[in-house]
């Protein structure tokens, strides 16, 4: 046992450091595919996010057609005199007995 002995961390470093360029090539093939799953991640993520508000648009624009609707509908002419007859006793009053007011 003439020949002297090395320890285990010196001969991977020494192994290391011989075969240099492809632990470097390694290290950043293994940098490149966590690169490539959190790129993944995060697009899929905001695919997700985009569905999702995508369909809240849809659903506020059937609820704002659906309230247009509602506002026609109520604003009739002939609802109008409906409830202002019915609901209110009001009546049309007599030709002369109208007021006509005009601004300056």
């Amino acid at each position: 046992m003439a020949a002297k002995q090395l320890s285990l961390t010196r001969i991977v470093i020494l192994d290391i450091w011989h075969h240099k360029w492809m632990f470097l090539i390694g290290f950043a093939v293994m940098m490149n595919a966590v690169a490539v799953v959190y790129t993944s991640h995060i697009s899929r993520s905001q695919t997700s996010q985009l569905n999702n508000l995508q369909q809240e648009r849809d659903r506020l624009d059937i609820e704002w057609r659906n309230l247009l609707l509602e506002e026609q509908s109520l604003a009739e002419h002939s609802r109008v005199t409906r409830v202002a007859t019915k609901d209110l006793d009001m009546e049309r009053p007599e030709p002369g007995k109208e007021v006509i007011v005009r601004l300056p």
